[in-house]
């Protein structure tokens, strides 16, 4: 059997109500078309086992069907025992599922959360490591025909990954694709619609793209040709945005340090003034970071810089604390006390006061200081949608810019073309 077209169903009756806003149908169409699908319907319901009559209809139409939502612990979550019924089988407990939702929550894996783990029985459960409720895929029949059939969870930190990673190469197999092919990258701290006009301007014999925007990063799937021709795509990029800013492959940008530090066997500390802590924060989300993470302190004050990192008064005074010399001193006296192999230090103007006409909100000073290397420091002017948006994208910059710095390249080189930030 051949797939051509597609319905994507969205459940959840906080979408039928207008509480949230839906998410899923322009990312999911634009993948579908992309693999050459016929996108035929987009169907918002409820849930409260409406969708059973629609999603019957669908199948008579549609050779795929896509849903989301309605996989939850709580009575009205009906997906898996709807797609059960028109499948003609039952659900049955997929005993992996079981087994990983089990050593997460434990013995309450006996209330409401059991049903997570029952799926209709021939299908192939979907594993969900960002939320308790696997997805599913597998095949409905309908008369000489054998409808395709995903299931995944509704919240996007959940279904983004699921699809993407999982769904899709599952979708492009199945329309025999054999020639479809695609390559990932991750990118910093460029905007959405400016890496969409920066892609229109470097594709070539006809390369398409898709994007995924997630928290720090949006990833960029380029489609179509052969590997060197999406390679010079992506070096074509580079060339616009800097090297630093496309990275192949699906990556963090704490990443880009903590695994140049481990290749080291290397260690970091670190200073913050405007990021509050949020390096340190991106620096410990992976699990032993203490092989490469020594620690920080937060010197938001002028006081704490002197007391805790040893800035001289005269530096504060003459300069202020939004400085290339104060955050040279935060970063050398954070390895002074430290011992580490390496320091940063990041201090700015968050916002939404405290701008001047010479620095503005948006500007940050980075300083990074080694055993065995000069201290630099560099100063990047961040574009402003409030003082979290700062805050993160700053921290970024100190993730990718102390990568460079103990790689041993110039930071100046390194942000000369970082214009879009």
């Amino acid at each position: 059997m051949t797939y051509h077209s597609a319905a994507l169903f969205i459940i959840g009756t906080e979408l039928t109500r207008g509480v949230i806003a839906d998410k899923h149908c322009q990312v999911l169409s634009s993948q579908l078309t992309q693999l050459g699908f016929r996108v035929d319907r987009m169907v918002l319901v409820p849930d409260d086992g409406t969708i059973a009559e629609v999603l019957e209809d669908c199948i008579t139409h549609c050779d795929v069907v896509l849903l989301t939502g309605g996989l939850g612990p709580t009575s009205d979550d009906m997906t898996r025992s709807i797609v059960a019924s028109l499948a003609k089988v039952p659900l049955v407990r997929d005993q992996q599922t079981f087994e990983q939702l089990y050593q997460r929550i434990g013995e309450r894996i006996w209330g409401a959360n059991e049903q997570q783990t029952m799926i209709p029985q021939g299908f192939e459960a979907i594993p969900n490591p960002f939320g308790t409720a696997a997805g599913f895929r597998g095949f409905i029949p309908s008369g000489n025909r054998q409808i395709a059939c995903v299931a995944m969870p509704g919240p996007p930190r959940e279904m983004d990954p699921m699809f993407f990673d999982q769904v899709l190469p599952w979708l492009a197999q199945l329309i025999g694709h054999d020639d479809f092919s695609r390559s990932e990258y991750s990118t910093f701290l460029i905007p959405e619609a400016k890496l969409e006009e920066l892609c229109k301007s470097v594709t070539f014999n006809g390369l398409t793209w898709g994007t995924r925007f997630q928290d720090l990063k949006i990833s960029l799937y380029l489609n179509g040709g052969s590997g060197e021709e999406r390679t010079l795509m992506a070096d074509r990029l580079r060339g616009l945005v800097g090297p630093s800013l496309v990275v192949d492959g699906d990556v963090m940008p704490s990443a880009l340090l903590t695994d140049l530090l481990l290749a080291r066997n290397e260690t970091i500390s670190c200073a913050e003034s405007c990021t509050a802590g949020f390096v340190a924060k991106l620096l410990t989300d992976q699990s032993g970071s203490s092989a490469w993470f020594y620690g920080g302190a937060v010197t938001y004050a002028n006081e704490a810089k002197r007391e805790l990192l040893g800035v001289s008064e005269l530096t504060l005074e003459n300069h202020g604390a939004v400085s290339e010399a104060c955050v040279r001193e935060m970063a050398e006296g954070m390895l002074t006390r430290s011992g580490t192999d390496w320091a940063l230090a990041v201090s700015g103007i968050a916002g939404p006061d405290g701008g001047s006409k010479e620095k503005p909100v948006g500007t940050v000073w980075f300083g990074f200081a080694g055993k065995k290397r000069q201290t630099e420091a560099v100063c990047v002017h961040l574009s402003s949608w409030g003082r979290e948006s700062v805050r993160r994208k700053a921290s970024v910059v100190a993730l990718i810019l102390a990568s460079r710095y103990i790689k041993g390249d110039c930071l100046l080189d390194t942000v000369d073309k970082w214009q879009y930030i």
